[in-house]
């Protein structure tokens, strides 16, 4: 009987019947492979605590409880963690090149090391003189940590079959092969069968695996999405070149909340923790001008305070152009059209730019009414208050919408000498914060009461 064939993209992971010069589901050209199957399954047929045979939860006993995280030591690992390494779990890590990633987990390696766990550090992309040389230049060459460098999967499983290390970390997974795998090393049939056996590796011995993973182009880790839903965690190391701060953000954690961030700040001497991001955020805002808005938003369990930066300008092209940076564009429009429809303030023959100053990202829906003000405020040429924050989300009505968390944004607010908060009314009242709060029923009482307009 002949064996069916299986075509897979490098770029996205989407499977194919045959092949084809382009990827229908992500539209890349020259990216579909011809994959082989795996020639081996599972490693074992385990269900509960015995070979087999499923356990009912409540005969699970202490003993076969797993035992408690690990704190690293560092605050901001740990609290993206979702309070310390958990034993037996999978994490997968992925950044652009030269963000730090390899300089966060060396750093990290050592501290749980000095924390009582057995460390292995593989690294496929550089030789162990060269690891050592890194840690030499952070400050760690006297870390309990064993460097190891090699590429076949077989070798590594062998290495820390004998080694029973409790903390694996393998960088990069792109980098890995397995010899029973008919692809080149970094294809999608390569990572998902690497990242299969490692997962399989941590969940058998009670091992910890942290994996390094690249990005493509659009900042998603390379390789096939599946290899997401593997791992128990994943991490994404983010910054800007031109900023000296980075941000590790959790969007995957079965242990710990997502979304969490943890900040760290990149020395000569390696990875600093930043213990008060807002400070950090906010530390080149000077007076206040126009188009310069201070947003308090929530990053997981954490308060933040970024600030908004907008520029509106007449365009000499037919088409204004609208740019963003650190917020999702489709949303900016959405805040534009709602103004021009519902305040009647038009922005067509105007340039829009958008930023997030620090490098900062933000999602949450909570930054709709700074956007706002911000856009107002260099529309007309007019500052805000410089103690002032704003938050709130806007809906296509105008309305705008409370926010959650309400209490902890004034919190962080006022204790970095914030004096008066712009949100929309209703929610909890949240007057125990000491601020002077203005609240808005809707987007058009705003801009009357703000900007004078309506």
């Amino acid at each position: 009987m002949a064996k069916s064939l299986s075509f897979t993209c490098t770029a996205c992971g989407a499977s194919f019947s045959k092949w084809s010069g382009r990827c229908d589901a992500c539209g890349e050209w020259n990216t579909i492979t011809q994959e082989a199957p795996l020639s081996a399954g599972p490693a074992s047929k385990t269900l509960g605590s015995r070979r087999g045979t499923p356990v009912p939860l409540s005969d699970l006993s202490a003993a076969e409880a797993p035992p408690a995280r690990t704190s690293s030591g560092m605050g901001e690992l740990d609290r993206v963690l979702g309070g310390g390494l958990v034993p037996a779990s999978a994490i997968l890590v992925g950044g652009d090149p030269g963000i730090g990633k390899s300089t966060l987990l060396l750093q990290g390696a050592a501290r749980f090391a000095q924390a009582g766990l057995k460390t292995v550090y593989v690294s496929g992309e550089e030789a162990s003189a060269q690891v050592r040389m890194r840690a030499q230049r952070l400050g760690l060459a006297e870390a309990p940590v064993k460097l190891a460098a090699a590429t076949s999967l077989r070798d590594i499983l062998t290495t820390l079959e004998t080694e029973a290390p409790d903390l694996v970390i393998i960088d990069s997974i792109q980098t890995v092969w397995a010899d029973n795998v008919d692809s080149a090393p970094g294809s999608v049939a390569q990572v998902r069968a690497a990242a299969h056996e490692l997962t399989t590796f941590a969940k058998r011995k009670g091992a910890s695996v942290v994996m390094v993973g690249h990005v493509t182009k659009e900042g998603q880790i390379a390789g096939p999405r599946v290899v997401e839903h593997m791992v128990d965690t994943v991490l994404y190391f983010e910054g800007e070149r031109g900023h000296q701060f980075r941000i590790l953000r959790s969007v995957k954690n079965r242990f710990g909340p997502a979304d969490e961030i943890g900040v760290f700040e990149m020395t000569g001497s390696g990875l600093s923790e930043v213990a008060n991001p807002s400070e950090l955020f906010l530390s080149g805002r000077g007076d206040p001008t126009p188009g310069s808005v201070v947003f308090s938003g929530i990053e997981g369990t954490r308060p933040v305070l970024v600030e908004m930066q907008a520029l509106v300008a007449p365009t000499p092209h037919s088409q204004p152009r609208r740019a963003v940076v650190g917020w999702d564009g489709a949303r900016l429009a959405m805040i534009l059209a709602v103004l021009e429809a519902r305040c009647g303030i038009p922005f067509a023959g105007l340039d829009v730019y958008l930023n997030v100053a620090g490098g900062m990202k933000i999602s949450e829906p909570a930054a709709d009414l700074a956007v706002a003000a911000a856009l107002l405020s260099a529309r007309e040429d007019a500052s805000l208050p410089a103690e002032t924050v704003v938050f709130g989300e806007i809906s296509l009505s105008g309305a705008l919408r409370p926010v959650s968390q309400t209490e902890n944004r004034l919190k962080e607010a006022q204790k970095l000498g914030f004096t008066s908060a712009i949100l929309p009314s209703g929610g909890k009242p949240g007057g125990s914060s000491g601020l002077s709060l203005t609240r808005m029923g809707d987007l058009t009482a705003f801009v009357g009461e703000v900007f004078g307009a309506g």
